[in-house]
């Protein structure tokens, strides 16, 4: 039976580098890029089609950071589809990032000089703003729209006698000293990108705690340190010109230095391939790269992994406490409309 799955986030970077993965090597399936940009959609899509022409590969029209968009194109997706067997809640921002030159030469020539690209910890900042819906811009972006979508598409995920599957990508950068449940949109801090992976960790585990039971099971991968435009917008060109060559030198000895597009899919390409009681729902899965180049996943010890013996109203952490503007409980009770 041909298999249905949606990527989100898929015109570049890992999320195209996963379609690729997916066609190249699995016929019976019918493909869903869901993106923003519909213009550089319509050229991945071009791009796929090229070398996969027996592929089917459809287009939707998804901004995860618009709660409006969320619900339109879940209505479309309902209405296309009896079933998802694999949404892929891929699409991230990292806005504005600022990057402390000081620590980043200090950390360069260290022997932390390995964790500090893998984290960024101690090094990368961002600056936020609030978004149409009143909601801050990442936090919207990279986890309420997609826990919005997951809500929205509990039809076709949640059917009796088949399994449905959510990944998520989430990052190495996703630290629990970045997040407060007291700010869960961190309106006060200027990390909110590692937050909201964090957030991301935790929604997995939670989901997967109370939809279970009902075939849909979540998980949750780490690409690594890849190279898109997300990692080069962090630094002037002129600075990967000068680190480029190190960081080839470096991933000689360390395995989470993936750095192409294509070696950070493989953890996304190889949950395709297992069977959901396989595996661990507390862990992250980590695309991993040997000196020599080959890929392969391993699971690691997630962040939120005590969020296992959490209280039954994580899924409903997003209306925890209202925030500037309107607070994400309106637009929860607005989905279930």
């Amino acid at each position: 039976m041909e298999k249905v799955v949606i990527v989100t986030g898929a015109n570049s970077g890992i999320g195209l580098a996963l379609c690729e993965r997916l066609l190249t090597e699995h016929i019976q399936l019918r493909l869903c890029l869901a993106c923003r940009n519909m213009q550089r959609a319509e050229a991945a899509r071009s791009a796929l089609l090229a070398s996969h022409a027996r592929a089917h590969v459809d287009l939707l029209h998804l901004d995860v950071g618009s709660a409006q968009s969320v619900l339109a194109a879940a209505r479309e997706l309902k209405a296309r589809y009896k079933r998802i067997d694999f949404l892929y809640l891929n699409a991230g921002i990292m806005p504005n990032p600022q990057v402390d030159i000081k620590a980043f030469f200090k950390g360069l020539f260290s022997r932390n000089v390995v964790n500090m690209f893998a984290t960024a910890e101690g090094l990368l900042t961002q600056q936020d703003r609030i978004n149409s819906d009143g909601l801050q811009e990442v936090f919207a972006t990279n986890l309420f729209g997609h826990f919005l979508l997951v809500r929205e598409l509990e039809p076709l995920l949640c059917e009796a006698g088949r399994m449905s599957r959510v990944v998520w990508t989430s990052s190495s950068n996703a630290r629990r000293t970045a997040f407060s449940i007291e700010d869960i949109q961190h309106a006060n801090g200027t990390e909110p990108y590692s937050s909201s992976k964090y957030a991301s960790d935790m929604l997995s585990v939670a989901l997967n705690r109370h939809k279970n039971s009902q075939g849909l099971f979540s998980s949750v991968i780490c690409p690594g340190l890849v190279m898109t435009n997300l990692t080069y917008g962090i630094l002037p060109s002129f600075f990967w010109t000068f680190i480029m060559p190190i960081m080839w030198l470096i991933r000689i000895f360390t395995n989470t230095f993936t750095l192409t597009p294509h070696n950070g899919a493989a953890s996304l390409h190889w949950l395709f391939l297992q069977t959901p009681e396989s595996l661990d729902p507390r862990a992250k899965y980590h695309s991993l790269t040997s000196g020599f180049g080959a890929n392969y996943t391993e699971p690691r010890q997630a962040g939120a992994r005590s969020f296992w013996r959490a209280p039954p109203c994580v899924p409903d952490v997003v209306s925890h406490r209202k925030r500037r503007g309107r607070s994400p409980s309106h637009l929860v009770a607005a989905s279930s409309d």
